[in-house]
């Protein structure tokens, strides 16, 4: 299931691309994959298979990341888009299970990494929950997860049951979009879809309005939606659009002040500069695969011109 819980060099020496891709040693001494496609460069930290960084060439960066991510070793990093799998928040009867899983705990392993006639990188890394010993989760099963650095950033799981019963889990791409201001942002894509209030005692509600706008800490999951969502930033002057297929639900997720200030990795002050769309698939739209099956969730991101 690939290379995983090895140094740079040994990455660098079978999966280093000569001036396009490196493997090193990033923050406290996590290992990275830095990508510098023709159309775009990001990075990769190996932790939780964790893309930190995407920026197309001549724009600025997409994805948000706090100044105060820890990137201590086991632990999440907040920002960019860290793995939900296969509980979404807490474990239910479980507290001391890890918050939204272990995926975005774990050491991924790298599978290949390649480069397309178009410039595009396309990097695969692997984990399997019996050899990296997962807590709080006894079923064999193995996670693919395909991040191709081009004009977008195209993400990929796929989670497959190597068992002989059936599984269930939630998943989600926790995906942290850099904006001017969160507060004159607008989400389209999700008119007339119920979802489930997370601030408001899991009250479920109906999006009436054509456009999602953030006035106060928002939490919302949203069921049966596999639009496309696109952004519009007026502040920054640009739009994001997050196209997804395999998905069932849309999280949409700002922490506004007193949250931000009571989470130590996050800056107090740092709220008005990330929304989370979330691709995913929780609560109602939770995931069960039988024995042998697979299933691919994907998320494409993209940055336009406003």
């Amino acid at each position: 299931m690939g290379i995983g819980a090895v140094g740079p060099d040994e990455l660098q020496a079978r999966f280093g691309i000569p001036e396009i891709l490196r493997f090193e040693a990033g923050a406290k001494g996590l290992v990275r994959a830095v990508v510098c496609a023709p159309q775009a460069e990001a990075e990769v930290y190996l932790q939780g298979a964790h893309v930190t960084h995407y920026q197309p060439r001549g724009d600025r960066a997409v994805l948000f990341l706090s100044e105060r991510s820890r990137f201590d070793r086991g632990a999440a990093i907040r920002g960019g888009v860290p793995i939900v799998f296969p509980w979404f928040g807490p474990k239910a009867g479980e507290p001391s299970a890890p918050m939204h899983g272990f995926a975005r705990l774990a050491e991924w392993g790298v599978e290949s990494a390649t480069q397309a006639p178009d410039g595009s990188v396309t990097m695969v890394l692997g984990l399997d929950s019996e050899s990296a010993a997962l807590p709080n989760w006894p079923r064999p099963c193995s996670l693919r997860y395909r991040v191709v650095v081009g004009e977008t950033l195209a993400l990929a799981l796929d989670v497959h049951n190597r068992g002989d019963t059936a599984i269930s889990y939630e998943e989600a791409l926790h995906t942290y979009l850099a904006v001017g201001d969160v507060r004159q942002v607008s989400v389209t894509g999700l008119a007339g879809a119920r979802y489930i209030d997370k601030t408001d005692g899991m009250k479920r509600k109906l999006q009436e309005t054509a456009f999602v706008r953030i006035t106060d800490e928002t939490d919302r999951v949203y069921l049966g939606t596999k639009t496309t969502c696109v952004l519009d930033d007026p502040v920054a002057g640009r739009r994001f659009t997050v196209e997804k297929s395999g998905s069932d639900a849309t999280v949409i997720w700002n922490p506004w002040t007193a949250k931000a200030k009571a989470m130590p990795d996050f800056g107090d002050e740092e709220w008005p500069r990330m929304l989370c769309i979330e691709t995913g698939n929780v609560a109602d739209h939770a995931m069960t695969l039988a024995p042998g099956q697979r299933h691919e969730m994907r998320a494409m991101i993209r940055s336009l011109p406003r």
